[in-house]
């Protein structure tokens, strides 16, 4: 048995200091040296190793085991997601029927705006609360992609977008872990939560638009951006502190979408926003950025990426300002643009059969996600079939040590292959039926399945070594280093310690991981300062959200989604800004709950 030491160097500056040098290296990689993630991971993980040896004592047998116990988890479950939807997206587009969905999501709207906030936002949420493990952001930034946003554009936004609902996700499972890690009454904690989210869930709408367009572009839709964020944090709370967290995400995004949906039929924005990258501009070069003109007219373009989006070109006339963007592809064509006069932006023309064909793929792929969310469901499956190991050199080999517990508890290391109950397989499943459907032939199926698993090679060698260096933290006591820098710090404990929940899915890359790795510890200090245990592990959950966006296994799923490996530094460092400044705002309203009245009054 070997027992984790928190201040190992005897000075508890230095030890924070040792135990931030993984996550340093890695970020700085990815960040500023612009090194490959594989590469950057493994650098990463070498030096947890070596802090965990040789700073940690941790014995190097266990050291190991625990980073390939790691490695074993980020295939099953986040590589298993993330390759059976790219999978899926692969059949769909070469059978040209996701050109079909992208353009009939024009028929509700073409305007890039609100089509982020239809995919990014409301059916992102659907795939957080009947998945989670990154199945919202390799399905959006897919879909984005498609639809021909700027792979910045696609990538970024649908991490930022994937916030608000995480708490929630996966019908559920953080607050279910944190409540059996903490023995706080889990509706309490789903009630909690659901008084500190939906203040977010109204705000990320509005936060989405502006981090795309820009303050202007944002106050154009602000009627929309209002309903989709409203719409979703009105049964965000009423969910959560009337029956729990289990349908949350999923009953706020349908309501999401339907309510977003029947608005736009009756609203229009003043002038339509074609340019697919915004205000993100990268080294590619693409997306145009929308201008004011001072002409009276409005001109458009076909857009050349996917013949169904216009580049318009507007002006501005006595009322105030128009946008003038050109669709990035516009140019290819050599239509619309400027402020020339050109013909209105292109609606599809498919026959109604063609896109119910096109978007059965994804209905059939929502219906199984949800199926395999259910835990009835995911019990039936485990009957069948599923193997449990005693991680060795691992399982009960780690004690963790007060404070983080209260008392000297052995961590278990049971890894767990429920290959059939998985919720990649559920997408597996999705995309057989599908491509079944679609016309297929068995052996054209594993075909494609071979090209995809050769497209996807780095991205899951870079998720393995991501999360056998989160895992090498954890079980060498590296995250409850620096956890416990955040709880000393006295009246301001509210604040950080929401921080700490966000620090905690940054290393981690889960928030279900960082209530098992914080709650704890959440519980103990907020009783020894005089805190409600329950606002202060919700925190944990809550701060936790706004970190998904950074952990490094998020921004692989991103940049894999979106076809742009290898570009996963520039998103980075485009998120980090809305990632810290999102949680510092829950952070504020953490503190608020624990000191001010009226907040207070939400605390019970």
């Amino acid at each position: 048995m070997w027992h984790q030491v928190y201040d190992p160097l005897g000075n508890a500056v230095l030890s924070t200091l040792a135990a931030a040098i993984p996550v340093a290296v890695m970020l700085a990689a990815l960040a500023f040296f612009h090194i490959k993630a594989h590469i950057a991971a493994l650098l990463g993980l070498a030096s947890a190793l070596l802090v965990a040896i040789f700073a940690y004592a941790m014995p190097p047998p266990t050291a190991i085991s625990a980073a390939l116990y790691g490695a074993a988890n980020g295939l099953l479950p986040i590589g298993w997601i993330i390759l059976n939807v790219i999978f899926l997206y692969q059949l769909t587009e070469r059978k040209g029927y996701f050109k079909i969905l992208q353009e009939s999501i024009t028929g509700i709207t073409t305007d890039r705006r609100l089509q982020l906030l239809l995919v990014a936002f409301s059916f992102g949420a659907f795939f957080e609360g009947a998945g989670g493990f990154g199945t919202p952001v390799a399905v959006t930034g897919a879909m984005l992609i498609g639809l021909g946003f700027a792979p910045l554009a696609a990538s970024g936004l649908s991490l930022i977008a994937n916030t608000a609902p995480v708490a929630f996700g996966a019908l559920g499972s953080p607050l279910i872990a944190l409540a059996g890690v903490t023995g706080l009454d889990l509706l309490q904690l789903s009630g909690m939560v659901g008084r500190q989210l939906p203040f977010f869930s109204v705000l990320v709408p509005f936060w989405l638009i502006w981090a795309f367009c820009g303050f202007s572009g944002m106050v154009a839709i602000w009627p929309a951006a209002l309903v989709a964020g409203v719409t979703f944090a009105v049964p965000q709370y009423l969910i959560s502190n009337f029956h729990g967290p289990w349908l949350v995400d999923v009953g706020g995004s349908l309501m999401s979408m339907l309510c977003l949906t029947l608005f736009l039929k009756v609203w229009k924005p003043a002038t339509l926003w074609h340019d697919a990258a915004g205000k993100l501009k990268t080294s590619t070069g693409t997306g145009a950025q929308p201008h004011e003109g001072a002409g009276a007219g409005a001109g458009a373009g076909t857009g050349a990426g996917m013949g169904a989006y216009a580049g318009a070109g507007a002006g501005a006339g006595a009322g105030g300002g128009a946008y003038a963007g050109t669709d990035p592809y516009a140019a290819t064509n050599g239509t619309g643009g400027g402020g020339a006069p050109g013909r209105a932006p292109l609606v599809h023309n498919h026959p109604r059969s063609a896109v119910l064909r096109a978007w059965l793929p994804w209905l059939i792929l929502s219906v199984l996600v949800f199926l395999w969310g259910i835990p009835e469901w995911k019990k039936m499956l485990d009957s069948i079939s599923v193997f449990k190991y005693d991680w060795p050199a691992l399982h009960k080999v780690v004690q963790k040590m007060p404070p983080v517990a209260s008392k000297p508890t052995a961590e278990a290391a049971v890894y767990t292959l429920n290959w059939l109950s998985a919720t990649g397989s559920g997408i597996l499943a999705a995309a057989i039926i599908s491509g079944l459907v679609m016309g297929y032939k068995v052996r054209e199926l594993f075909a494609v399945y071979w090209a995809t698993l050769k497209l996807m090679r780095f991205s899951l060698l870079t998720i393995a070594a991501m999360l056998a260096l989160g895992y090498t933290t954890r079980y060498c006591g590296l995250d409850s280093t620096l956890g416990l820098a955040f709880a000393n710090t006295g009246v301001l404990y509210p604040f950080f310690g929401t921080l700490l929940g966000w620090l905690g899915v940054a290393l981690t890359g889960s928030d279900t991981a960082s209530n098992v790795l914080f709650g704890g510890l959440q519980k103990t200090s907020a009783t020894q300062l005089g805190l409600s245990p329950v606002l202060m592990a919700a925190a944990n959950s809550s701060g936790g959200v706004m970190g998904k966006m950074i952990d490094a296994q998020s921004i692989v799923v991103a940049s894999t989604a979106t076809k742009w490996y290898g570009h996963e530094g520039e998103i980075l460092r485009y998120v980090f800004f809305h990632s810290i400044a999102l949680a510092c705002l829950v952070g504020v309203l953490v503190t608020l709950q624990a000191y001010v009245y009226p907040f207070t009054a939400l605390v019970r």
